[in-house]
């Protein structure tokens, strides 16, 4: 009996000095109908390097927008006439007023955009927003109009440059297309529907992209690829960056329908560049001629010619008075890098020779037999000897 009080006793110590402890622990109960302040939260800012996504774009969109004009672009009563005595063989025998056709003589006209490039005129857009004219009004930002006249053109890269009397012009401040990266913001500015200085948003989705939309001479086309939207008047309109740079031009949309359904697709500001500096200095487009017929690389064509697998441009045909063949390129050489930058497509390869100038030489860095070499190659225009 004397074993059982004691066990007894020696249990309730045990829980008295167990619940002490659990109230020594214990927080104070707050008073009825008061809770607790909450901990503070740490805010945590990750960097993934680039700029900074803003709050808005509308910092972006008021540095780009005055850039940003609308064309109207003109075909004169002169020149459709003219077309159409080429295109009808009556009016040839029987005059201009054979009146079954003359509905074909009524001139042509259609918008569009363009960038001002220069505070002193020069305005960049799309060739096939001026091709078929030969009048142009241009209306700027602030609702001034002005004629203008075409510069030059080049069809096939699809820009083209006007020109306009003023001076002290907002012109765009340029980025740098090589620095853009899939996944960063972009502003298409343009004119869509004669609806002036509008602007949409969407994410860079791909760069060096060839659609095979450009079907005069040898195209070159490498373009950006976004999901802002972009519908027929924003041809030779900007795509510019979070800061408002021009990263690129607009110029086609990928649609079943004629309208935007996705994805739109503009020229590299820095090849942009290139072709409007040759333009507005000599009215034309002094392509370098490179001479030779591509493929992009893969382990398909790899394994077809029996060559040792490497990631970059492989070359099939060369013309022998190109400027690659007279540099000693060979067949079935695979071009991987131009100057230190990597190529790993035919667009790629196109762009990089195109924005090189006629005289300079490029360091082409190629993989033949399954050894990489270092080939300087002097560039030259076409039939050049």
């Amino acid at each position: 009996m004397s074993k059982f009080w004691s066990t007894t006793l020696a249990g309730a110590v045990g829980g008295l000095i167990v619940f002490g402890a659990i109230k020594m622990t214990e927080k104070p109960a707050p008073e009825s109908g008061v809770l607790p302040a909450p901990a503070p939260v740490k805010q945590v800012n990750y960097t993934y390097g680039g700029a900074p996504v803003p709050f808005d774009f509308t910092r972006a969109a008021d540095r780009a927008m005055p850039a940003v004009v609308h064309i109207k672009a003109m075909e004169s009563r002169e020149t459709a006439i003219q077309r159409q005595r080429q295109s009808n063989p009556f009016r040839f025998f029987f005059g201009d007023d054979f009146l079954p056709f003359d509905d074909y003589a009524r001139p042509r006209s259609g918008t569009g955009s363009g960038v001002i490039y220069t505070s002193d005129g020069y305005i960049l857009t799309n060739n096939h927003v001026v091709e078929f004219a030969d009048e142009f009004e241009i209306t700027l930002h602030d609702n001034r109009e002005f004629k203008a006249r075409l510069v030059g053109a080049d069809p096939s890269t699809d820009m083209a440059v006007l020109k306009i009397d003023a001076n002290n012009l907002p012109a765009i401040e340029l980025g740098n297309s090589d620095d853009v990266k899939v996944g960063e913001w972009a502003l298409a500015v343009g004119n869509p529907f004669d609806l002036t200085s509008t602007v949409t948003a969407g994410i860079i989705s791909a760069k060096s992209r060839d659609i095979n939309i450009i079907r005069k001479g040898a195209p070159i086309e490498s373009f950006i690829q976004t999901d802002a939207a972009v519908n027929p008047g924003n041809s030779g309109g900007a795509l510019v960056d979070v800061n408002g740079r021009l990263i690129g031009i607009n110029s086609a949309i990928a649609t079943p329908t004629g309208v935007f359904a996705g994805y739109s697709f503009a020229i590299p500001v820095n090849l942009a560049k290139r072709i409007a500096d040759d333009l507005v200095k000599y009215g034309k487009f002094k392509r370098a001629y490179l001479g030779v017929d591509i493929a992009t690389m893969d382990s398909n064509l790899a394994t077809e010619l029996n060559i040792p697998y490497a990631q970059g441009v492989w070359v099939k045909e060369l013309d022998p008075q190109g400027s690659a063949a007279q540099a000693g390129i060979q067949r079935n050489d695979i071009i991987t890098k131009i100057n230190g930058k990597n190529v790993t497509s035919g667009p790629e390869l196109r762009e990089l020779i195109g924005r090189s100038k006629v005289g300079e030489s490029v360091n082409l860095t190629l993989v033949r037999n399954g050894k990489e070499k270092d080939v300087a190659v002097r560039l030259k225009t076409r039939g050049e000897e």
